[in-house]
């Protein structure tokens, strides 16, 4: 927990990190954890590849952070992909784990998989892995939200009316989509209000530190893009040192305003830099 000094209350801070894709760089998530450890996060999620496909190395790094760091781990695990037998078996390692935590997501279509296969799957959404996860009992369960709605949703009664399922199902916490205006979050935060959804929401936040990073994760997200971060970028377009700084110092503003507004939690996506996540968290 930190303390929020506007409020004096005491909020959870996290953030994420996403395992490598070849099996012999797994060491450097681990010194990027230990580098981040001393931070005393409330916890530290792990992603999990379209399909299942870094299932093994979620695992292991959850682990890492879990046993040796000493700090909760949350694991992501995704719809897709997934069969009652492969639930069961990756529950049952991350219990074995001590890992207690999990983010249920849908998840992407992997590009191996089919559209008939993916027409086909046995769980079909974020709800269906949540009944699953719940039924086997023993864990906490998280899922996603977006401020903005999901990009696939038709609209954003339709995407609250999802989320409020999930929560009745049993998800005690939100984290947000990575999102650029505080303004969308407020909006959100009160209309899942007026939902009773009553699960803490963690607001996720993710410093554009490239100028090529704003592209990629906007696609992702669905997230806009406000006018003072767009001038930013083109501002320091042809200046790496001077965008990363300039990134970092947006995210900060963005966590300062959250906070004189009361968020129950602030959740970074680091994409793996220790010295971003930490010159946040020293910020705030």
């Amino acid at each position: 927990m930190i303390r929020n000094k506007y409020t004096g209350q005491e909020i959870e801070f996290s953030c994420e990190v996403f395992p490598p894709k070849r099996d012999d760089d797994i060491y450097e998530i681990f010194q990027t954890l230990d580098a981040i450890e001393d931070l005393k996060p409330d916890y530290i999620s792990v992603t999990y590849g379209a399909g299942g496909s870094n299932s093994k190395k979620t695992a292991k790094i959850c682990s890492y952070i879990q046993n040796i760091c000493d700090v909760q781990a949350l694991a992501h695990m995704t719809a897709v992909g997934m069969t009652k037998d492969t639930l069961a078996e990756r529950l049952e390692e991350l219990q074995k784990k001590a890992v207690t935590r999990i983010l249920a997501l849908r998840g992407d279509k992997p590009r191996t998989m089919s559209e008939e296969e993916f027409e086909a799957r046995e769980y079909r959404y974020a709800s269906d892995l949540i009944r699953g996860i719940r039924d086997f009992g023993g864990f906490r369960i998280a899922a996603a939200c977006y401020p903005e709605k999901h990009p696939e949703s038709p609209d954003v009664e339709t995407d609250l009316k999802f989320l409020k399922e999930k929560c009745d199902l049993g998800v005690e916490e939100l984290i947000t989509q990575m999102f650029f205006d505080n303004e969308k979050f407020y909006r959100f935060r009160e209309a899942i209000d007026r939902m009773g959804i009553q699960a803490s929401l963690h607001a996720g936040i993710m410093p554009i530190t490239k100028v090529n990073q704003l592209g990629t994760s906007v696609s992702l997200s669905g997230s806009s893009v406000p006018t003072e971060l767009s001038n930013l970028i083109a501002r320091y377009s042809e200046d790496p040192e001077g965008m990363r700084k300039a990134g970092i110092d947006y995210a900060i503003r963005q966590v300062d305003d959250l906070l004189k507004h009361g968020v129950d939690g602030i959740h970074i996506y680091t994409m793996n830099k220790a010295d971003v996540t930490r010159e946040i968290y020293k910020a705030l």
